[in-house]
């Protein structure tokens, strides 16, 4: 079948757009953008989080929007409708009150809800400050099957516009926001992932005692420093990435990361980052220690990353559905249920100079140089 996106010159198989290669029900492609008021923090953090997924081989395109307040209220709105037939314009998809669209390839997107129902609404611009930079493949195998097959992208910029809840309105200075996006699309898995189980009578996946996957994003205004890592419960590193990129026009070529050596230090009560430090050590043979602090959190949970209130990414909610809630995230019963995937947006120091970024973090099970276990959100 026909779409917008045949009338495209960039077809690369003799088909149509309509569906992808393969039959894979977890097959997904994603945009995110996430950002935060590094002016405000502990009871004044002010966050965003919003995007949208397809999934061709569900007929399910879904949004969402979640503005955090304080530390405390995540206001959320989620979306969800058919993906075909796709109509709008070429470089806009829209479910719902939610639109999507590429102004300039790379370099300036526009996130807009709309006013409804549930009180949250934003115009949401985003500017390249720097170049979109390619994730390192990620393909995981376990027993045959592939777990993970995905590629992303990656930039980070400046954001201008405003966001409202209920009757309070947020004007963005982008002297003081940052904000970072990504765009993944593949074999995702599920819980945290935003993909849901191809069905019920598949064998159960392969189970390990444990582990800890961590990415940083830092901005630093001339440089970005981003690292991605993947450990056993022993901490054997089984998955790496990692650059040092230019702002658009600096001079000088992206600098690989070696490796990144970790001293996270955790609240209490849980596996939330509260501040650390993390060595890295570059091509050119230097090792950089930086310094990070939280911010300010948010939880992709709620917004469909987890099976929450009845909804999670991907899942048949009709050809047409809305929904919408205030989640107090100060509440462990509410955080216990969307905890896996964590979001700490810190301040950040190296060589003297700050900067601002994200922590994301997915620890599980035992990771014994912690004090973590399994069956325990804390430490043992």
């Amino acid at each position: 079948m026909l779409t917008k996106y045949d009338e495209l010159l960039c077809h690369q198989n003799t088909t149509t757009f309509d569906h992808v290669n393969q039959s894979d029900l977890r097959w997904t492609e994603r945009v995110v953008m996430y950002g935060f008021d590094t002016s405000k923090e502990g009871g004044e953090g002010l966050n965003f989080m919003t995007g949208m997924a397809r999934y061709p081989n569900r007929n399910v395109l879904d949004a969402y929007g979640m503005v955090t307040v304080g530390d405390k209220n995540a206001h959320v709105v989620r979306m969800s409708g058919e993906l075909q037939p796709e109509t709008g314009a070429l470089a806009s998809n829209a479910v719902g009150p939610f639109t999507y669209e590429i102004v300039e390839p790379l370099k300036k997107i526009r996130a807009s809800l709309a006013e409804n129902e549930h009180g949250v609404s934003f115009q949401l611009d985003f500017d390249a400050a720097f170049p979109a930079y390619e994730q390192a493949p990620a393909f995981f195998r376990s027993r045959g099957r592939v777990l993970e097959d995905a590629r992303r992208f990656y930039q980070n910029g400046r954001l201008s516009g405003w966001i409202k809840t209920g009757n309070q309105e947020y004007e963005i200075d982008p002297a003081t926001w940052r904000v970072g996006r990504d765009h993944s699309w593949g074999v995702r898995r599920g819980g945290g992932g935003g993909s849901v189980p191809e069905g019920r009578f598949l064998q159960p996946a392969e189970h390990r005692d444990g582990g800890m996957y961590f990415m940083g994003i830092f901005d630093f205004g001339d440089r970005l420093v981003h690292f991605a890592q993947r450990e056993t419960s022993s901490g054997q590193r089984y998955h790496f990435e990692g650059d040092v990129h230019p702002a658009l026009g600096g001079a000088g070529d992206a600098l690989p990361v070696l490796s990144v050596e970790h001293d996270f230090r955790f609240r209490d009560g849980g596996r939330l980052v509260d501040s650390g430090v993390v060595g890295v050590t570059t091509a050119d043979g230097v090792t950089r220690s930086i310094t990070l602090r939280a911010m300010t959190d948010f939880w992709p949970g709620l917004a469909g990353y987890d099976h929450y209130r009845d909804y999670t990414s991907g899942m048949w909610k009709g050809a047409s559905f809305i929904d919408g809630f205030t989640a107090d995230v100060t509440d462990p019963t509410v955080r216990e249920r969307v905890s896996m995937l964590t979001e700490t947006l810190c301040e950040v120091e190296c060589d003297g100079r700050i900067g601002y970024g994200l922590l994301e973090m997915v620890c599980v099970g035992n990771y014994p140089r912690y004090g973590f276990r399994a069956g325990s959100a804390g430490r043992a």
